[in-house]
Formats: C-alpha cells, structure tokens, sequence
C-alpha cells in the first residue's frame, strides 16, 4: 500500500487563482496534503467563483470553480495590508509549497515574491505560474495563448477556419508541467535541505507540447494545417466516420495490418491490396480518396454492431460519446466527485496503486470558510488578534466559516 504519510506531511499555500495553479493545488490535495487556498477579498475571491453558465443552480458553488477546488481550505486575506501580508507570511514560515500566479511585478509589490518568501522559509519551493515569462508583463490568456503556440492554427477545418480546443489547454500543461517542477523540487530538497523556484509560463508550456507536429515543421519545413480530426503522418487515424444509424466512430489504424483487419471487417477486403491504400505511406498521399471510399464502407453498419465487430478483430476503434457519456462510463465513474452543497467535479489525479486508499476530498471552500481555524489552530493567534485583523479588513470571514 502507498503510504501517503509523506504528503500528509506537506502545506502548500496556493497564492494563485483561476485553472493553472488551483489544478496544482487540487492535485496536492489528492496526495493527502493540507492546501491553504488564500483568495482577494476584495475581488470576492477567486474569479471563477463567478463564472457560472446558465444552466447552474446560484445557490451551489460555480461549476468552473468546483471543477479545481476540492479538498481544501480558503481564508480571505488582503495582501494591500501590512497585516494581511503578515499573515500570509506567518503561513509561508510554516509551508512547504507555495504556488503562485501573478501578473508581473505584483508578487513583489504584495510581498509574495520568492525572494521575499524565501528569506522566511529556505526550504520553500515557490512554484509559479506566468503567461510569457518572467520579462513579459502580457496578462495571459488560454485562447490567446493557444492561437499564439500554434494550437488554433492546427485545430478545425478548411470550412471552420481556425479553432480553439473547448477546454483551457494551456493552463492544464502548464499545470502538469509545474506539478513535476514541484515534484522533482521537493525531491532535490531532501536531499539538499534547501528550497527553490519553480516556474513555468503558458507559452512555453504549449510550445514544449508541439511534440511531432513541431517536428514535422522542423524537420521537414511544412507547416501543419488544419485536417479536421486527421493525422498529419497516419491514415486513417482520428477521423469520425458516421454509420447508417447516425452514430459516429473513430478510427485510430496506427500499422498496415490493422489497416488490413478494418477493410476485412468492413467487407472490403480487396482495398488493402490497392497500391494506393496497402502501405501507411501511400494512404497518407492518397489521403482523401483513402477516406471517401471508407466513409463510403461505414455508412453501409450501424454504429454498435460495427464497433463490436472491429474490437473484436483488434481494430483500434472508439465511439464519438458526449460528456455525460463519458463520465458514466466504468472507467470515467470512479472519478466523479459530489457533495451535499451540490458541487461536482473530476478527480485530477488518476495514478493509483494496487490496494491504495482513495483520500478523501472535502468539497470546493466557501470563501473564507476557513479563516478562524487556519488562523486560531494553525498560527496560533488569539481571538482578539483575529478580531483585529478582521475589524481592520485584512482579513474576511465567511458566513459559512467558524465564529469567533
């Protein structure tokens, strides 16, 4: 069994807010740590608080917030103030993590910089999260970002135009990539008993996830264009055939003898002897007649008895499912996290060992659920000390929180 005593062990303050760096806090969570969230009081905390479609009930938490705030503790705490930064830094002295996402030059201007933070605490890992970098004081933005790392360029069709994914794609790269950042920090420091900065920025983030489509530029000189659902290098792979019935599947045929297997399937067999269509190479030359004369052989099945049938002869086939889909599945349900407030969301962290005791996840704070215990239990202060701080407005109380 994983002993997740080690985690247990961490506090990490997250000084950040929207999707990148809550992501990294809610997988903190998961591991067992005790993750402070500190919000604005004067922005009503975190902004995704209000972000809410119209289909939401008002009276649970914003979906978009739920979707990244599980399992931990909020407190409301006004950085302008000398007080409010004295609190924060009472928590630094005693956390492990801190991460951060500023627009530039606000860190230091709050008092939260590494710089700053690590004078109080050298084992701190400061883990960061920027649009462009450290000399660029651009507000970062995941669909500016994803039409600027070449992502929307790639994503539609010829008809569509340029489009950009429908979930926030950058900032969960970035995300993944700070959480390894954090990962490998925490791991040096114990050997080397010190702390470090950790950071890493949007673009860079979607640049680094390029991966073969920034080879395939490189190496070769053609820019990648939009394909629809295509492979650039593999045919058919990723395209949504539709079936006599309405329902779509997606073909994944990664090798010839796959290919030949789909064809066979498809009754066709004689396609794969074609010279056009029996190598990967000449289906990717003859890209559009390759798929025109399979749509053709699709549209002749209903969607589930052709599905069946291709997984049984190890063709790589999906089903096209929409999200509710999706989560109900055996897989995806085990994921899905609820609570009586009427908050859900899904598990961020899908790793797991034989015998391994899921953790417990509290739902998505109120803001400043948690003031008074993080104040009273955690930094010891005394009932009239936080009377102060909230009296003077570097601190907020939540209705939902513990009373004085």
């Amino acid at each position: 069994m994983c002993d997740n005593s080690v985690f247990e062990r961490l506090l990490v303050v997250e000084l950040a807010s929207v999707l990148a760096g809550p992501a990294v806090g809610m997988f903190f969570a998961e591991l067992g740590a005790h993750v402070i969230k500190v919000e604005n009081p004067a922005t009503a905390g975190d902004v995704t608080r209000s972000w809410r479609s119209p289909a939401e009930d008002s009276r649970a938490p914003a979906a978009y917030f739920s979707s990244i705030n599980w399992g931990k503790e909020s407190i409301a705490v006004d950085l302008r103030t000398e007080d409010g930064r004295a609190v924060v830094h009472d928590l630094v002295r005693r956390a492990d993590v801190v991460v951060a996402s500023y627009k530039r030059g606000d860190a230091a201007r709050f008092g939260v910089d590494f710089r700053t933070l690590s004078d109080l605490n050298a084992r701190l890992v400061y883990a960061e999260v920027t649009a462009y970098g450290d000399d660029d004081s651009r507000v970062g933005y995941d669909a500016v970002i994803q039409a600027e790392t070449g992502f929307t360029s790639m994503n539609g069709t010829e008809e569509s135009g340029p489009l950009k994914m429908p979930v926030a794609l950058m900032d969960l790269l970035a995300g993944h990539q700070l959480k390894e950042g954090i990962l490998a920090a925490l791991l040096q420091r114990s050997e080397s008993g010190r702390g470090r900065r950790v950071s890493v920025s949007l673009f860079e983030s979607g640049v680094a996830s390029l991966a073969n489509q920034a080879s395939n530029c490189l190496m070769t000189g053609v820019v990648p264009q939009r394909l629809g659902s295509a492979h650039p290098n593999i045919v058919p792979y990723g395209t949504s055939y539709r079936c006599r019935d309405g329902g779509y599947i997606v073909l994944a045929v990664g090798s010839d003898r796959q290919f030949h297997r789909l064809v066979r399937c498809l009754g066709d067999e004689g396609l794969a002897a074609d010279p056009r269509f029996s190598t990967n190479a000449e289906r990717v030359r003859n890209r559009a007649e390759t798929e025109t004369r399979l749509r053709a052989l699709v549209q002749q099945w209903d969607r589930r008895p052709l599905f069946d049938r291709l997984r049984a002869e190890g063709v790589p086939v999906g089903e096209v499912r929409d999200v509710r889909e999706a989560l109900g599945d055996p897989l995806g349900a085990p994921l899905v996290l609820s609570d009586a407030a009427g908050a859900s969301a899904v598990r961020t962290r899908v790793f797991r060992e034989d015998a391994e005791a899921a953790i417990e996840l509290t739902g998505p704070p109120a803001l400043s659920e948690h003031a008074y215990p993080v104040l009273s239990d955690l930094l010891g202060y005394s009932d009239d000390r936080i009377e102060e701080l909230v009296r003077g407005g570097s601190v907020a109380m939540s209705d939902q929180g513990e009373d004085l």
